[in-house]
């Protein structure tokens, strides 16, 4: 490609570390047996298997005896919240929040056709939790609490802990999808009452396709994928080796950059916050006044659309995701939004820039240098800009 990239959409995927791929290769074309064999090539693999499944475990202070392995974080939450219903056949309450993830949303609407009662915790104007509404939503049929721990679209971190403890103290299973956390910010299961957690490898420059499953030791446990004895019959299907190797990797050199990720990576979204929100009136910053992870930038601005910013952004290297949802049959803003009731002349302009650590200075400046005038055009020929209401919503103003 010749066309440099300028890559702001780590939240959507990230890039595979190399020494990721370099500790897989080996396993595509020299160690490419079968783990499940009974011939010594076979059995040779089980210690990388073995390392790949502590160095997880070191990443998230759990037990490597506590990891299974998934193919995808949609596998892992889907998982976690079929075994505790299904362990738990006599109750039929589900809680989660109007913010999580489609794979945990979607999933959400199909339980209650199977006849199960979902309750859905809202947030406040900037994207947090009150845990009294938690409190008050538990009852004795509830079965399981799943929440995020971070939301994929602004960064706002969620009090998961807490919220696990709470759930113990009525005797309620506790599950968190980590997809975006993990790797960002500290996590230590070993002092938590989490008993699920998820995590996705290519979010933290692992590939695609290979994902985890935290199940703490002791609670009810009901495989989703049912035939071979592999992951101690918890998880049947052969073993994707190369990608378990690299999520290994992936983990271990996450926990060895959680400070600059949290300094460095920080710094930057700070700057392009600031940059972007000085340059362009009318802007808004969603979670702004909630604990974020350190690498995501949510921002709207008003009376444009986000897929018009992505195209001509595309056109000048940069890549992002937008925080709308709008495709060519609807102009819905995102459910994250709708939820935090960003109004609608905002909602439709937002867009999510997400950094990892191989973001750099020169970057970020060249976003804040091009984006103005994007901005800019876009409202030129915006028909709303002039006050007059956008997709049938009153104009509302910033004070």
């Amino acid at each position: 490609m010749d066309k440099r990239i300028y890559y702001f959409d780590n939240n959507a995927t990230s890039r595979v570390a190399e020494e990721v791929a370099a500790a897989m290769e080996p396993f595509f074309h020299g160690l490419y047996a079968n783990p499940s064999s009974m011939h010594f090539f076979g059995g040779s693999l089980q210690v990388y298997l073995d390392t790949a499944r502590q160095q997880v475990a070191d990443l998230i202070g759990a037990k490597p005896e506590e990891i299974i392995f998934t193919s995808c974080g949609t596998e892992s939450d889907s998982t976690a919240i079929y075994s505790a219903l299904r362990s738990q056949p006599e109750k039929k309450h589900f809680i989660t929040t109007q913010v999580e993830h489609p794979a945990v949303l979607s999933l959400s609407k199909s339980l209650e056709k199977q006849g199960y009662r979902v309750t859905l915790l809202p947030v406040d104007t900037e994207g947090r939790i009150n845990l009294e509404d938690l409190k008050n939503a538990i009852t004795s049929d509830t079965a399981l609490v799943s929440m995020m721990w971070a939301n994929n679209e602004t960064g706002v971190v969620f009090p998961v802990e807490e919220a696990a403890r709470i759930a113990h103290s009525r005797g309620v299973l506790f599950h968190t999808d980590a997809v975006q956390a993990a790797g960002k910010v500290p996590i230590n299961l070993a002092e938590s009452k989490i008993d699920m957690l998820s995590i996705s490898g290519h979010k933290l420059h692992a590939p695609k396709g290979i994902g985890v499953l935290y199940v703490r030791k002791g609670i009810p446990f009901k495989p989703f994928l049912i035939g071979g004895h592999q992951e101690e019959g918890r998880r049947a299907g052969t073993e994707n080796v190369p990608y378990i190797v690299g999520l290994g990797k992936a983990a271990e050199l996450a926990k060895k950059h959680l400070d600059i990720e949290n300094v460095k990576v920080r710094a930057l979204r700070d700057r392009l916050e600031a940059g972007l929100a000085a340059a362009i009136p009318n802007t808004k910053i969603n979670g702004k006044g909630a604990e974020r992870l350190p690498n995501t930038l949510s921002i709207c601005f008003e009376y444009i659309e986000g897929e018009s910013i992505l195209l001509m952004l595309s056109e000048k290297g940069i890549c992002a995701s937008s925080g709308s949802a709008c495709t060519s049959g609807s102009l819905e803003p995102s459910h994250v939004l709708r939820a935090m009731k960003v109004p609608q002349t905002y909602a439709h302009g937002s867009i999510r820039l997400s950094l990892s650590i191989y973001n750099t200075e020169e970057e970020v400046e060249y976003v804040i240098k091009e984006f103005p005038a994007i901005v800019e055009r876009l409202r030129a020929i915006s028909p709303f800009a002039d006050g007059k209401p956008l997709f049938g919503a009153e104009p509302q103003h910033k004070d």
